[in-house]
């Protein structure tokens, strides 16, 4: 089968004037610093440029050592990777046209397991995700089929048990990472809750009920994500998208193309997060709170950011403090109580650090890593990683890997397939300087942390 060219691949390496087997050879000296043995050749790096898929690890050492070469930050995505690894035919959104469309699609998810990603990397056509953003945005609700006739009756008190499930399963999540507990969910997912939806109910519990399905459906997206099974996580986060329709739950609806925004992001597809954010500002305007826009202008900056654009970003980041000085006069549903001003905190660091605006990065992250909840372990261990990338970009190579190894520090957050990137993209960025004992140090560290990960398994 004819693969595409790596453009990305070949520009960077034009630019930084290194041959195939000088590429190679620097990513086996690079490799040989961290105690690994990289079997890396001129042929291996020649297939890569004619679009031939890598592991992760591997394309990692290869940004490192473009990076130096550079004197900047190369991500693998950079690189042309997370777009093309064994996956060249976009995938289809697959947005559900009617409820009976949803409910099966959901159930077929639900059985599917998130803890071993899927084998190709997610792509998703632009016109299949703007027919999905542009459905949401145009379509009216369907509306609960009320006092149907069948012989089960679901009353508030089911409706309150799946919300109390649904924050047991966050708590688990926030604390030991989303393949902790995504098995579990499913099958409560799949068994308990699904059922419900076909029941019978009053209007008010059918509407409350399609909304804690939804709770449901986007954590079990989360999770899925952390687990690093982006297509599992896409799939879920568009029905969740679709079963938020049903009600007319615009802010959360709106939330959940934040999250797909978010997602693309992390993936290097800049334009589609920019898009999906920018829908989730629109589609929300006049139906969400003062905090959900602020979530929602954070988005857009972070896909900004990431762009590159500073001017757009700086705009978005404004909007979402903006909303954010209101936060306190509305009033808030129970999913929205994670965004503080620690979360804020968190988001606009991230965007900061893309900038490379090192005293505002610097800033934001430690009040981030200074207000949040240690409750929120991942989430902490996220902000103090951007805090040592952001001390790296000021010099302070002593105080950023101490600030990285509390991050690592026990563990938990690793269990993270996202956490562990934040991880290796920071050793990546201090890769020049492995003879220091305190770099060395902290290799080691999570080397042996990743090991403990092994035998708890």
């Amino acid at each position: 089968m004819s693969r595409e060219p790596n453009a990305q691949l070949i520009a960077v390496m034009d630019e930084a004037k290194v041959s195939n087997k000088g590429l190679a050879k620097r990513m086996q000296d690079a490799a040989a610093r961290r105690g690994m043995s990289l079997g890396t050749t001129h042929v291996a790096v020649q297939r890569w440029r004619d679009g031939a898929g890598i592991q992760p690890q591997t394309a990692a050492i290869m940004a490192e050592v473009l990076g130096a070469k550079l004197n900047r930050r190369i991500t693998p995505s950079d690189l042309g990777f997370f777009r093309q690894l064994q996956q060249t035919t976009p995938q289809p959104v697959g947005y559900p046209g009617t409820v009976p469309d949803v409910l099966s699609m959901l159930d077929g998810l639900a059985e599917e397991r998130a803890e071993t990603p899927s084998g190709g990397q997610l792509v998703v056509a632009d016109t299949d995700l703007s027919s999905a953003v542009l459905s949401w945005m145009v379509a009216r609700p369907d509306g609960v089929q009320a006092d149907r006739p069948t012989s089960q009756r679901v009353g508030m008190r089911d409706v309150k048990a799946i919300r109390a499930a649904a924050d047991m399963f966050m708590q688990l999540d926030f604390k030991f990472g989303g393949g902790h507990g995504h098995k579990a969910l499913r099958h409560y997912f799949r068994h308990e809750v699904l059922p419900l939806l076909s029941a019978s109910y009053s209007e008010r519990v059918g509407t409350a009920l399609f909304g804690a399905a939804a709770e449901i459906s986007q954590l079990l997206a989360w999770t899925a994500y952390d687990c690093g099974n982006h297509q599992l996580a896409h799939r879920y986060l568009t029905s969740t998208l679709r079963l938020s329709q049903v009600i007319g739950d615009r802010m959360f609806g709106a939330r959940i193309l934040g999250n797909l925004s978010h997602q693309a992001n992390y993936l290097g597809n800049h334009a589609q997060a920019i898009q999906l954010a920018r829908a989730a500002v629109e589609g929300a305007k006049g139906r969400a709170t003062p905090r959900a826009m602020a979530n929602y202008s954070a988005m857009e900056a972070r896909a900004l950011a990431n762009a590159g654009d500073s001017i757009g970003a700086g705009h978005a980041m404004n909007d979402a403090e903006r909303h954010f000085e209101r936060a306190e006069t509305g009033a808030d549903p129970e999913w929205l109580s994670y965004f503080d001003s620690a979360e804020l905190m968190g988001e606009l660091c991230h965007c900061f650090r893309d900038l490379r605006m090192r005293r505002e990065s610097v800033e934001h992250a430690q009040r981030a890593v200074n207000d949040t909840d240690p409750k929120y372990a991942r989430t902490l261990g996220f902000c103090r990683m951007v805090l040592a990338q952001s001390q790296l970009l000021n010099g302070e190579l002593e105080a950023a890997v101490t600030t990285a190894s509390l991050a690592v520090d026990g563990g938990d957050s690793l269990q993270s397939a996202r956490f562990q990137r934040y991880v290796t993209d920071f050793q990546s960025e201090v890769s020049t300087h492995s003879a220091n004992p305190t770099v060395a140090a902290f290799n080691d560290q999570v080397h042996d942390a990743l090991a403990r990960l092994e035998d708890d398994d």
